[in-house]
């Protein structure tokens, strides 16, 4: 009788006073915390996620309750509740695997998609920085001024030209420039070693608070490593006088609670052209990190990035009919520039109490470009050509801070994340002028000072009614232009200022374990350049864009997964800077809608396959039928791969790349051409130390133009202009082999 009212008080005690279980997940390998873990209570149902520092509280348990407790790319963990555990909390570490498809629950994920795509970087590394955007799905990039240009993207039916419809950051650290030298959200991902990257996030559409200027199309999140499993020296050399270094040493060792490793990367490159690129740079990063009291983290990066190039430019093609120029030949090859970059960033985590956590970052750029382009050679100075240099030297300051409440609004499980910041830049010297051969600056074009501060916060709610949540949001942005003008003979800082409200609305129902529906809406912006914004008095300075999604991600079978959306997007005002030019092409209000189809399947354990396509239509609002194309957008592309990972020492896979035909110009009479590329990588491991490997880009050898534009110009033998198309040839068949050494 005695032994019957313990166990009844202990079921009363636990039911009634200790529900809640508290606990740190960390990584069996290196003892570091581990966020987003899974937590799942199978007998009542209730789950959590671990937060930064690795800790979770999980509620609605008792006594002989079983957890379950993974992370895609761990193993999963089983355990028994015992009092003890109420008590003391639990402690638990995870041991690393493979990551397998089949292992891949959704309703499991923070964010289902993005794990997704972490799926794709475990069994198909990036290797080279331009790959780095490529692992977006449905996402295409193209060069074309020598290598050291920011590439241009193409996304949902958009040419996003370097990064206007489109927010970028690496670490809490902005990517895109406002009021840029070349353009509008100008984007250079260089300075980002891809080895060094953990994870990336990305999200279609403008429907996230914590993204604001530049998110319309979507956004994509570089996190890096916090510590690396092993130091490594890498080499490779190919065709084209290719040439590929890196060096990571990790610095600590095992260390407790404390993680530093350094990178560097150098690169060369000549290119297939008849004058050689003569492209290099060199990357350093170092990243320190080390766990306080509580498990609060801290970490500390610093980078710096520099690279110089000369470049064929952009080629009409009547040239090469004319037998004047072959496809690699060029008619000003004194284009080219140097651009240097240089990041701190400070990271901070902590849990405040045990349902609120703080996150914040504070960084420093000083950034350095300088462009040479030459896109209309004898149009306009038919003596001297018409070579234009843009040029910067920019200094950004900010920061951003969030907070994250865990908390009931009656019944119902609430979690609250706001949040504010500012980011603040200081450019000297932005340049336009019309040079000759990279050394004589004839006249300028445009020439003064920008500043502009962007201020904002953000809320963002999520309530979870079991199977459905509601996540309504919203988002205030500030933001104040200044600009002198140096070709003024008076001075006079010119200045607006613009706040702007974007409301966002998202709703996910979970029909089982592994079939989601999602409804995202709402309304994002992009911002105009200073110096337009104050010569037009504040016209048209930050037009809205609306959007919404509907689709779903399901898993019907244990190594399948589909995702789909319908969607649509509607721009108050399409506009390009031409920097080229210094002045706004605004093409007024634009639609897009379109579907996005995405597979993944794990045929074996090693072999992946992934691919991702997406359908757009895309048109002018306010232009008559047939003068409504949107120049560049494209209306289909297609990317994916088959990936073999770690068979018998094995790795590598074949990558493609498909974009259709698409309008170079309004009334679709000039047409860019339409590609379909092949990439092929193989390397073999020994002893777990040192991988021999091949890499080779256009495996087909495919002729296309990389990139292209509809471009009126004027040879120096040309009585009169011509409009046609004007492209950089891309890579043909590109062979380099490589060797690493890890210990």
């Amino acid at each position: 009788m005695k032994q019957i009212t313990t166990l009844l008080f202990l079921f009363l005690f636990c039911k009634i006073n200790a529900q809640e279980v508290k606990g740190i997940v960390t990584d069996t390998d290196n003892q570091q915390p581990l966020e987003n873990v899974y937590v799942y209570n199978t007998n009542s149902a209730s789950h959590a996620h671990t937060i930064a520092n690795g800790s979770f509280v999980i509620e609605n348990n008792r006594i002989g309750d079983s957890l379950t407790i993974g992370l895609l790319g761990y193993e999963k963990f089983h355990i028994v509740l015992a009092e003890s555990d109420f008590n003391s909390g639990l402690s638990v570490t995870l041991k690393s695997k493979t990551i397998l498809l089949n292992e891949l629950v959704i309703t499991e994920q923070i964010d289902a998609l993005n794990s997704i795509s972490k799926v794709d970087l475990a069994t198909n590394p990036v290797n080279s920085s331009q790959e780095i955007l490529r692992t977006v799905p449905g996402l295409i990039i193209g060069q074309h001024a020598g290598g050291g240009k920011a590439e241009q993207i193409f996304l949902r039916g958009f040419d996003i030209d370097h990064g206007t419809d489109i927010n970028l950051s690496v670490d809490g650290i902005p990517v895109n420039m406002v009021s840029h030298a070349h353009g509008q959200g100008y984007s250079d991902l260089h300075f980002l070693i891809p080895e060094t990257i953990n994870n990336i996030n990305f999200g279609k559409g403008p429907y996230y608070a914590d993204k604001g200027d530049f998110n319309t199309a979507g956004f994509v999140e570089f996190k890096t490593k916090d510590d690396i499993d092993y130091s490594e020296i890498s080499f490779s050399y190919g065709q084209y006088n290719s040439l590929r270094t890196l060096a990571m040493f990790d610095l600590l060792g095992s260390t407790p609670n404390q993680n530093a490793y350094v990178a560097l990367e150098y690169i060369q490159f000549d290119g297939p052209y008849d004058s050689p690129q003569n492209f290099n740079r060199i990357n350093l990063f170092g990243k320190y990190s080390t766990y306080l009291k509580g498990n609060d983290k801290l970490s500390v990066t610093l980078s710096y990035f520099k690279s110089r190039w000369d470049a064929s430019g952009q080629i009409p093609q009547r040239a090469i009919d004319s037998g004047l120029i072959d496809r690699w030949g060029s008619i000003d090859d004194t284009e080219g520039g140097n651009t240097s970059r240089t990041n701190l960033n400070v990271e901070y985590t902590s849990l405040l109490s045990d349902d609120l956590q703080f996150k914040s970052n504070v960084f420093y750029s000083q950034y350095d470009f300088e462009l040479y382009s030459n896109f209309t050679f004898f149009l306009e100075d038919p003596i001297n050509g018409d070579q234009i240099k843009q040029k910067e030297v920019r200094d950004i300051f900010g920061f951003n801070t969030e907070f994250i409440k865990d908390s009931k609004l009656g019944s119902v499980d609430a979690t609250y994340t706001g949040g504010f910041g500012l980011r603040y830049d200081f450019v000297d010297d932005v340049e336009l002028s019309h040079t000759v051969n990279r050394n004589e600056t004839l006249s300028y074009m445009a020439l003064g000072d920008v500043n502009e501060t962007n201020l904002y916060a953000y809320i963002n709610a999520e309530f979870d009614f079991g199977k459905f949540i509601v996540a309504p949001a919203l988002r205030l942005d500030y933001f104040n232009f200044l600009y002198n003008d140096a070709l003024q003979m008076d001075y006079e800082t010119l200045a607006e200022t613009k706040t702007i409200v974007s409301p966002k609305l998202n709703f996910f129902f979970n029909q089982n374990q592994n079939l989601q529906w999602f409804l995202k809406t709402g309304i994002g912006f992009h911002s105009n350049d200073a110096r337009v914004i104050v010569q037009q008095q504040g016209e048209d300075i930050l037009p809205r864009a609306y959007g919404a999604d509907l689709g779903a991600i399901w898993k019907p079978f244990p190594k399948l997964v589909f995702n789909s959306a319908l969607w649509y997007l509607f721009l108050e005002q399409e506009f390009v800077y031409v920097g080229d030019a210094g002045i706004v092409e605004p093409s007024g209000k634009s639609r897009r809608y379109g579907l996005d189809l995405g597979l993944r399947y794990q045929l074996t354990d090693w072999l992946y396959f992934n691919t991702d396509a997406t359908l757009t239509h895309a048109r002018s609002v306010d232009e008559p039928s047939g003068e409504d194309y949107i120049p560049l957008a494209p209306d289909f592309t297609l990317t994916g791969g088959l990936s073999v990972n770690n068979f018998k020492g094995f790795s590598g896979g074949i990558d493609f790349r498909y974009i259709d035909d698409r309008p170079a110009n309004e009334d679709n009479s000039l047409i860019a051409e339409g590609y379909f590329i092949a990439d092929l990588s193989m390397n073999y491991e020994f002893a777990n130390n040192l991988v021999l490997g091949i890499a080779i880009e256009n495996l087909f050898d495919t002729e296309w133009n990389e990139t292209q534009f509809a471009t009126e110009s004027r040879l120096q033998n040309e009585l009169n202009p011509v409009e046609e198309i004007h492209f950089t040839p891309g890579t043909p068949f590109f062979l380099k082999a490589n060797v690493s050494y890890r210990f």
